[in-house]
């Protein structure tokens, strides 16, 4: 992939500090008269570090895991998603993914997700709410290098829709795994073709392969209860 993602995969040793940036980088002084859950926010806000390349948005991975059939609510969806840990530039998303396990390398039903920081993973979010979702259904042996790219791709700002993008997931199943990526307006005719061609071009789709677009709020009504689990549909 063109763009500068490439060029710091191999540069990045992978054995910088964990920490994102010194106290005095990462915390601004806060006005005595701020509200208490302002300051809170302020203060897990991941900022680059000094020399790096920062990205256009800061993001988020999550990581989830259940057992299928096991009765589940939006409660305990909630409860069992896991945060993985936040970064702002090129060179902290290399430190996170570089030690993190690859889609294909999971077992059971699980999940990667990637969302824009401040956005969970969770159809009623209020910035998913009125999306959806393009779904790429894989077959097995497929879903690293597919998962790669797509974040590549997102990260890098390739969809070109400005804001619509939230974020994606990758979903271990034991028959498939499915790709997907969430944009906030789901009737947004436009905007969901451009992120379907461009999804079909950074994944080097074959022409005759299946490609789905879900809104959120079928999603909710499909479920009738059940989990809403981003990679079941």
């Amino acid at each position: 992939m063109n763009n500068k993602f490439d060029a710091l995969k191999d540069d990045d040793s992978g054995d910088h500090d964990q920490d994102q940036g010194s106290p005095k980088d990462s915390e601004k002084e806060k006005p005595e008269d701020e509200d208490k859950e302002q300051n809170t926010q302020r203060k897990k806000m991941v900022v680059p570090g000094a020399g790096e390349h920062p990205l256009q948005y800061n993001y988020t991975f999550w990581y989830s895991r259940r057992t299928p059939g096991r009765p589940a609510s939006t409660q305990s969806y909630e409860q069992n998603i896991k945060q993985i840990g936040s970064f702002a530039s090129v060179e902290q998303f290399w430190r996170f993914y570089s030690h993190m396990i690859r889609p294909g390398d999971l077992t059971g039903h699980s999940d990667f997700h990637l969302f824009k920081e401040g956005i969970k993973p969770m159809w009623e979010d209020d910035a998913n709410k009125m999306g959806g979702k393009w779904i790429i259904r894989l077959r097995k042996g497929l879903a690293s290098r597919c998962w790669e790219n797509l974040i590549l791709a997102m990260l890098g700002e390739q969809f070109m829709v400005g804001e619509e993008i939230c974020g994606a997931v990758v979903s271990v199943r034991f028959q498939e795994d499915i790709i997907s990526i969430w944009n906030k307006t789901a009737s947004d005719q436009a905007t969901t073709a451009r992120i379907r061609d461009t999804l079909r071009r950074v994944l080097n789709l074959p022409p005759n392969t299946i490609m789905e677009y879900k809104t959120h709020t079928d999603s909710i009504k499909y479920s009738l209860g059940r989990l809403p689990w981003s990679g079941e549909c």
